[in-house]
């Protein structure tokens, strides 16, 4: 267990960070929940737009540090495919 100031400092961080981590995770996988019921749904015009607000939250994700890069550039390219496949539908 930590036993000097500096290590119960960073104890205290991480936990605060995580709690951050977890706020921002949960946001995203919101979005991207929306983004599957539009897809669902069967209409274009809610699903392009519930797709920018999923693609917009990702990159955020990255940007901030929760998701890596690659993987937010993974989950929006087949979150545009699922949408371009309704579209041509």
């Amino acid at each position: 267990m930590a036993n000097n100031p500096g290590a119960r400092k960073a104890i205290r961080k991480i936990e605060a960070r995580t709690e951050v981590n977890k706020a921002r995770r949960s946001r995203v996988r919101t979005y991207l929940r929306k983004f599957q019921e539009a897809l669902a749904g069967g209409d274009a015009t809610v699903a392009k737009t519930a797709f920018i607000e999923a693609q917009s939250e990702l990159m955020r994700a990255v940007s901030k540090g929760v998701v890596h890069k690659n993987t937010g550039s993974r989950k929006v390219s087949r979150l545009a495919a699922q949408l371009k496949k309704l579209s041509a539908a």
